[in-house]
């Protein structure tokens, strides 16, 4: 049984950051998502940064100022070089992870530089996870290092995979090749994002990962497929993993029960 929905997105102004790849056109409000949740008798959730936003996360920090610490987090997208004074500040507020978002070409730190390095150290003392966004193939020949790095790490979209048969998908894969999988979590979220059905991509998945290593999100307000999706839709894609259960996982990442 899903109890959270641990992908959102609550903003109430679309004020954009220079070079913003997408701005949508209305705002998403907390009160309307959290209708979304009483609708479908969901428990919490996690607010997760919107790209438009950069590491703006001021929007993030004002609805969770709002919302019980019990049952609603947020991750938010902050620097390589941010200030431990910052990082305390948002992690008071309720964050409890850092996104990388790294799709259409985005680098990937170097996991041996020094820069890197220094901010996993910060997430490690803090107890805070690292999300990952990125295309399935740019995924597969650096999972095993990022999942060795002393924090959990959560994989954004279903992992973004690339090929039709996940048996031939270099993410799934990559997955299924690890020795460890501890550090390892998924987040089942934005079906409507890759290209074909993810339903065995899903089943594959969830056979490899250890148990409660699974979250669901609804990606609402569904960003650039506003148009093609609502929440009713997202949600009755559940039905394909019914025996899912997210509350040990949302307790382990993010503080949530």
């Amino acid at each position: 049984m899903i109890q959270f929905d641990c992908h959102a997105h609550v903003y109430e102004t679309t004020t954009a950051v220079d070079g913003a790849r997408y701005v949508p056109a209305r705002p998403a409000p907390l009160a309307e998502w959290l209708g979304h949740q009483e609708t479908h008798k969901l428990q919490g959730g996690v607010i997760v940064q919107v790209s438009f936003l950069g590491t703006d996360n001021s929007e993030m920090c004002a609805a969770l100022s709002k919302l019980d610490r019990s049952r609603f987090a947020g991750v938010g997208v902050v620097p390589l070089d941010v200030a431990d004074e910052e990082l305390d500040r948002l992690a008071h507020a309720g964050m409890r992870g850092v996104r990388w978002n790294l799709v259409r070409g985005a680098a990937i730190p170097r996991l041996n530089a020094t820069p890197t390095q220094r901010f996993l150290a910060k997430l490690r003392d803090r107890n805070l996870h690292l999300e990952l966004h990125l295309e399935g193939p740019r995924i597969a020949p650096v999972l095993p290092a990022l999942a060795d790095q002393g924090v959990n790490l959560v994989i954004d979209h279903f992992g973004l995979p690339s090929e039709p048969d996940p048996h031939n998908d270099p993410m799934i894969r990559a997955v299924a090749a690890m020795y460890d999988r501890s550090a390892l979590y998924f987040k089942f979220a934005a079906h409507y994002r890759i290209p074909f059905d993810i339903t065995f991509h899903a089943s594959e998945l969830l056979g490899v990962l250890p148990d409660s290593h699974v979250v669901w999100g609804s990606d609402w307000p569904h960003t650039q497929h506003e148009n093609h999706t609502g929440y009713a839709d997202v949600w009755s894609r559940n039905k394909e993993w019914r025996n899912l259960s997210s509350r040990t996982a949302a307790r382990k990442l993010y503080g949530i029960r």
